[in-house]
């Protein structure tokens, strides 16, 4: 890829139960496309491998129709992002929109992400990008990102100047919009022109030139095995691993490693400003632009629209090293300072979403019955904790609400206390709420568990703290 793509739009939630998350942007509207029947999906990802925990999924269930999951996932439309530069950077010719002519469910447990022609000759599409920017491997550990994919089923001519892929890049570049290459990209599959070839490559350094060559970047590429990359399923993947020396990205397919990136490969400070933040990732299918330019050229009147690039599951696995994406602080937590919700240890149904509460950062969201967060280490001290707080919001609907609980050492134990919380004003309408506990001294594990009699989300949490 030459340079980054992207403009976005903010996320909206949605009113009902929202499902793991998912990644990438997408873009549409135009009409006048072929029909395309989408392979289906398989069940459902497959298990985590043994040694690795999930992180982030998401399946792409849903009615057919409909839009993606907000809660995860948010739009880039239009041709840049705002004040970034034109045309995504690359020259690519299409709009991107957040209609599900570009970008849907197809019911049966994919994603589309399909390039529309109007009668016009202007091109529409899709690019979505998840709303997490923090995914990045624990300290000692490895952080695994895939997506079983199925490129647009077009060849020849006919596939001239389509450009799907799947990618990330580093969190410095939201509202920057500038500071590329250095805040680094990871390319897990591109591919151009309908060929049967995909490409992994890493962006960083200076532009044009410097350490990583670009605006080619670091790449490799190879030939999807068994069927072509447009003709069936295969799974891309990067592995982005801290435990080894040195540091290094593993592109691969299907298993398969093609491709890989060390550190020593460019200077100290150049892997650093490349690699030391957390990244989103990014679904989307371009037309036109430098790298369909090198291959033959951008779309033309023998372009056929309406081919879709089907997505099967996006996740995120990490291996080693301990704690989540988002580390929590090394040592004991202290229980009387604010204890960050998206610093957990272990989840379940929990996402952590940008906030803007009082010094921003990043809060739980998603949060509705059954579901949990663990956080390990918490030091009460002698002098015994009586009082929990916590800082909420929701966006509940009228009648819909639910208890924050607090629980030790074993979710399934009885809570020491909690609190009921209904709708607060909206979902970034931020209070903070007490509730009296049983007398607690010593190190313990907190569990937050979230309980109500309905299934609809009821509460995101900013921080919490415990009090005398």
């Amino acid at each position: 890829m030459s340079v980054p793509r992207g403009a976005h739009a903010d996320h909206r939630r949605r009113s009902l139960r929202r499902g793991l998350l998912a990644v990438v942007a997408a873009l549409g509207l135009a009409t006048g496309a072929t029909a395309v029947t989408a392979p289906s999906a398989v069940a459902s990802a497959p298990p985590a491998p043994s040694g690795w925990s999930q992180v982030f999924l998401d399946d792409f269930d849903g009615p057919a129709g409909s839009g993606v999951n907000t809660s995860a996932w948010q739009y880039d439309t239009g041709t840049s992002y705002p004040g970034g530069a034109a045309n995504w950077g690359t020259g690519e010719v299409e709009t991107m929109t957040s209609s599900t002519e570009n970008v849907s469910l197809d019911g049966s447990g994919n994603l589309l992400i399909t390039p529309r022609r109007d009668a016009s000759g202007h091109w529409t599409s899709g690019r979505i990008e998840t709303v997490r920017s923090d995914f990045q491997p624990p300290a000692g550990g490895t952080l695994r990102v895939e997506a079983r994919i199925q490129m647009p089923n077009v060849t020849g001519a006919a596939a001239k100047g389509y450009w799907p892929a799947f990618w990330m890049l580093g969190s410095p570049f939201r509202g920057n919009y500038w500071n590329w290459p250095g805040i680094g990209e990871l390319d897990i599959m591109e591919n151009v022109q309908g060929l049967n070839t995909v490409w992994g490559t890493m962006h960083c350094g200076t532009n044009p030139g410097g350490p990583c060559n670009e605006t080619t970047g670091i790449g490799g590429s190879t030939s999807c095995p068994g069927s072509t990359c447009q003709s069936g399923f295969h799974t891309y993947a990067v592995e982005w691993d801290r435990s080894t020396s040195p540091e290094q990205m593993r592109f691969s397919v299907d298993g398969v490693t093609y491709h890989t990136v060390r550190a020593d490969q460019m200077d100290a400070t150049t892997w650093a400003n490349a690699t030391q933040h957390g990244y989103f990732l990014i679904l989307n299918v371009a037309m036109g632009g430098g790298f369909p330019g090198a291959f033959g050229g951008g779309p033309d009147g023998g372009t056929e629209p309406g081919h879709p690039m089907v997505v099967d599951y996006v996740r995120v696995l990490q291996s080693g090293g301990g704690g989540s994406t988002t580390p929590p602080p090394t040592g004991n937590r202290d229980a009387y300072s604010p204890i960050q919700a998206e610093s957990y240890d272990a989840q379940s149904g929990v996402q952590t979403e940008a906030t803007t509460d009082t010094d921003g950062g990043q809060n739980l969201g998603s949060l509705a019955n059954g579901d949990w967060a663990l956080y390990k280490g918490v030091n009460f001290g002698s002098t015994a904790a009586t009082q929990f707080v916590a800082r909420v919001a929701s966006g509940a609907a009228t009648g819909v609400s639910g208890l924050v609980e607090v629980r030790l050492d074993n979710r399934n134990n009885a809570p020491i206390g909690s609190f009921a919380v209904g709708n607060t004003g909206g979902w970034q309408s931020w209070r903070t709420i007490p509730a009296n506990i049983s007398s607690v001294t010593g190190t313990h594990d907190v569990y937050l568990t979230f309980t109500s009699g309905q299934p609809a989300d009821f509460v995101n949490v900013n921080w919490f703290r415990f009090g005398h």
